[in-house]
């Protein structure tokens, strides 16, 4: 199929799903250089270029060259949207309103992980390519109906990406619900700021502003404690390397020091050898650390990604909230809108 150019975006076609549905990949290209790849499958990331200290573009996250890969169910929620709730929720179950609802169990065959069998990760955006005064912008439109994976009520979700002239990958969630529900939206991407995805990502250094964090037991499920990170390998207030913590690495929800929709810079990645500097900020509570601890799959270019080899750094409310009532509420009612807004900013270290 022809490719079509739209200014600072181009559409291609990807391929053909198991089903026989047709998937798109659009580019986006900011007035700096900064590139990204995205296609409708999963609204997933599959290539961000950004240049290096000496002006070299790489691509510094993890994916798939292929439409197989990202359908197959090896497959580690590489740059995916993630819904309808992200993270996990206890045996799949909660209530609203003294209603119980079940969802689809796909984590340890106990509880409920990233949305389900087919959570957002697996379904097919509706794409729209949008030219903004701040650079090109991509949005994904997706209707979940009532009862997918459990969930109740007709979800209408927009997510947008924004590539800006600052150098910011900026995503936009929205969402309208007819019914009750609960709705935790955030993008699984996996970061390896040295461009070069046969190095791990261990000396990177973090800096997380958050004095605490969500206490889990040992299925990852929240206790309902929060628990301060001082004395602890969790504590990221002053910047340090991945390495200096846990050996095993993270997998961790960070109680952020700020308001509940608040914007504010939240955490700072940097990369020494590249010069690359990664801001997050967003208005969510929340942030999960995620050092790729399980990962054993080959990747672009036929290149092996191995434990550690990236991380994600997912903005988010926390695990488990619909079940304790002291974390912040995600539920979303009619005549509600859900808004959340997460930014990557990049630069290079002077």
């Amino acid at each position: 199929m022809k490719n079509e150019y739209m200014g600072e975006m181009e559409k291609s076609f990807y391929g053909f799903t198991k089903e026989g549905i047709p998937i798109d990949q659009y580019i986006l290209v900011n007035s700096n250089g900064l590139m990204m790849k995205v296609i409708t499958y999963g609204g997933a990331i599959t290539e961000l270029w950004v240049p290096d200290k000496n002006g070299n573009f790489q691509d510094i996250v993890l994916g798939f060259d292929t439409l197989g890969e990202y359908e197959s169910p090896d497959n580690p929620f590489f740059g995916s949207i993630i819904g309808r709730y992200g993270n996990r929720i206890a045996y799949g179950s909660f209530y609203i309103d003294g209603i119980k609802y079940q969802l689809a169990i796909n984590d340890r065959g106990k509880h409920h992980l990233h949305g389900g069998v087919k959570g957002f990760h697996r379904v097919v955006f509706k794409a729209v390519p949008i030219k903004t005064p701040y650079g090109p912008s991509l949005r994904l439109r997706y209707l979940s109906h009532d009862g997918e994976e459990g969930y109740p009520g007709n979800l209408e979700v927009t997510v947008t990406y924004t590539l800006t002239k600052s150098n910011e990958l900026r995503i936009d969630y929205l969402a309208t619900t007819d019914k009750p529900t609960i709705i935790n939206l955030t993008n699984h991407s996996y970061f390896n700021l040295s461009g070069d995805a046969t190095r791990d990502i261990l000396d990177h250094e973090l800096w997380i502003d958050a004095d605490n964090f969500t206490e889990v037991d040992e299925y990852l499920i929240p206790t309902g404690k929060i628990l301060p990170v001082k004395d602890t390998p969790l504590d990221f207030t002053k910047p340090k390397k991945i390495r200096e913590g846990l050996p095993q690495g993270y997998d961790h929800n960070f109680v952020l020091n700020k308001k509940n929709g608040e914007m504010k810079l939240v955490a700072t990645l940097k990369e020494k050898t590249s010069g690359r500097i990664m801001e997050v900020y967003t208005t969510e509570p929340g942030l999960q650390l995620y050092t790729g601890n399980y990962l054993n799959i080959r990747g672009k270019a036929g290149k092996f990604y191995s434990k550690h080899y990236g991380l994600c750094l997912e903005t988010q409310h926390f695990p488990d909230s619909p079940n304790h009532e002291n974390f912040p509420s995600t539920i979303l009612r009619p005549g509600e809108t859900y808004i959340s807004t997460t930014i990557y900013k990049f630069s290079i270290e002077d």
